[in-house]
Parts: structure tokens; C-alpha cells; sequence
């Protein structure tokens, strides 16, 4: 029943995804932004502590709730760990009618033909068969494209929709992300030749089968406009890319259809050192801004 519930409010309710799924490579950097810094923790082990009450902290603050945000995007260990007691995916749907995802990408390989496509997932079965006993909906993987070169840009799509197809098979919602870098000088080349090679992937989905999209805010307003209609796509959503909430949530105003999956451009703002109220308000205000935006 739920798995059903979930799909309906993501293909239909308003709101967006929370993206709380920073990994090793990028935590520092979230922690510090939190007010957190790197001498606060000695090993890898206290991070992920101070991490996951980070995360715990937002999840569980009156501001957060199913009215806004449509899903969560987790990090494997904030899904394999507890808030208020239980699992963390579970308290997300129970407690706050938010639909749970995984990051399930290994992270980049090294750049190759202007491209970072994903490390390999050996464990990927395994890890999917565990999310779904744990009451997790859908996943997420990321690529990066940085350039306009078109045997790049295929590999990177071939790569997401194999995985893709892994994931639907086990049961869960993938969502594919082929990143375009924000700061790429040929971006709108890389935008036009990306929504080529999804078109070509997606006619190879059977007719009953739906994936969802995270894209790059592009450079052409409405121009995934088509994708948001496709038949094989549940909802496509937008990365905030290293652009600020304020020019995040402007640029995704304009493009008719998509909503945020914002990590960065979320939780800009909020610190360890705020009082519970100021924390709340400080939340309250940008999930409120991202809301609006998501919902042209």
C-alpha cells in the first residue's frame, strides 16, 4: 500500500525533495557551513555523528513536513541509522508523509572525454534489497557532464539508464542524474545534446515503466518542458547546482513543471548555533521560497 501512496503523491502532490545526502567527499564542507568546523571531530566515525544530528535536526523540526517537501534524499548511513528511534526512512513517511530515497552512486570516476561518469556499484543488488526493506521508495545517482562532447554525454546517459534498469527491476523508482556543470563554457551545447540521448534511452523503457529526472537548472527557460510530459517520467526535479537559493529559486520559477531536489541551496542559513525558534524559522523560510518555486 504504501509503495502505491508514495508513487501518487510524487507523481501529483506539490512540493519538492529535500536533498540530504551528502556524502564523505562533500560533509566537511556541509558541516562547516553549519557552523561546524573541522576541529570539532577527530575521526571519520564523529562527522558522521555530528552529520546525522544535522540531518536528525532538520528532519525532525516542526518546519519539515509532507505539506511542502514530497521526499528525502538520504546518504546510505543517515538510511541505516535511527531518528527518534526509528529507522530513518521509516520516521520519514510515518512521522512526516516525506517519501524516502537513497543516494546509491559510489561517487565519480576521473574525467574522461570532457565527462565524470559514476565508479562502479558492485554492491549495488544488495544495497537496493536492503533500502527496500527499510521502507525506501526511490534512488539517486549522480554523473557530471562538463563538457559538449557527444561520446561523453552518451556514455553518461548509457551508464545512468543501465543502472536505471537495475533499479526499477528491484522494485524502486530511480533518479537519474546527468549533471551539467554550471560553470561549463559550453553549456547549452551539453544541455541539447543530453536531452537527445535521454529521448533515445527513454524509448527504450517499457510502457509501464517510470524513472524521474534531476537535472541542471538550464540555460534556456522551459527547456526540459517536454520531459516534464513524457510518459516514461514520474517528475522531473532540479539541482541547485552551486547557484544560491535566492538565483536557484528564480531560475527553477521559470522552468514550468520541475521542482527543486535543492541540498545546498536548502540548508544555506542554518547553523549548530541557532536556537531551536531560529533554527525552525530559518528552515520555515527556505522550504516556503523553494515551495513557491517548485510549484510554476
Amino acid at each position: 500500500m504504501s509503495f502505491q501512496a508514495q508513487f501518487e503523491k510524487v507523481r501529483t502532490a506539490p512540493g519538492f525533495i529535500a536533498a540530504l545526502d551528502q556524502s564523505g567527499g562533500s560533509t566537511p564542507k556541509a558541516l562547516k557551513l553549519y557552523g561546524v568546523p573541522e576541529s570539532a571531530y577527530k575521526s571519520e566515525a564523529e562527522m558522521f555523528d555530528l552529520v546525522h544530528a544535522m540531518r536528525t535536526r532538520i528532519i525532525t523540526s516542526k518546519a519539515f513536513g509532507g505539506n511542502r517537501i514530497l521526499g528525502a534524499i538520504l546518504f546510505e548511513m543517515t538510511m541505516d541509522r535511527d531518528v527518534e528511534g526509528i529507522g530513518t526512512a521509516k520516521y520519514l513517511w510515518e512521522k512526516k508523509q516525506v517519501v524516502p530515497f537513497l543516494k546509491v552512486d559510489k561517487g565519480l570516476s576521473d574525467e574522461k572525454d570532457g565527462v565524470q561518469v559514476m565508479k562502479p556499484m558492485p554492491d549495488l543488488g544488495k544495497l537496493l534489497d536492503r533500502a527496500k526493506s527499510k521502507g525506501v521508495f526511490g534512488t539517486k545517482m549522480r554523473s557530471v557532464i562538463k563538457q559538449a562532447n557527444a561520446g561523453g554525454i552518451a556514455a553518461v546517459v548509457e551508464q545512468q539508464f543501465q543502472v536505471g534498469k537495475q533499479i526499477l527491476a528491484a522494485g524502486l523508482v530511480p533518479i537519474i542524474e546527468p549533471e551539467v556543470d554550471i560553470k561549463s563554457a559550453t553549456k547549452v551545447e551539453c544541455e541539447q545534446i543530453l536531452a537527445r540521448e535521454m529521448k533515445g534511452q527513454l524509448d527504450t523503457l517499457p510502457a509501464n515503466q517510470k524513472v524521474m529526472l534531476k537535472l541542471t537548472l538550464p540555460s534556456q527557460d522551459d527547456f526540459y518542458a517536454d520531459f516534464v510530459k513524457h510518459p516514461r517520467i514520474l517528475r522531473v526535479v532540479a539541482l541547485s547546482g552551486g547557484y544560491s537559493r535566492e538565483e536557484a529559486n528564480a531560475k527553477l520559477a521559470r522552468n514550468h513543471g520541475m521542482i527543486a531536489s535543492f541540498s545546498r541551496a536548502l540548508t544555506e542559513g542554518l547553523s549548530a548555533q541557532q536556537s531551536q525558534s531560529q533554527f525552525d524559522a530559518m528552515l520555515d523560510g527556505a522550504i516556503q521560497s523553494i515551495f513557491e518555486a517548485s510549484k510554476t
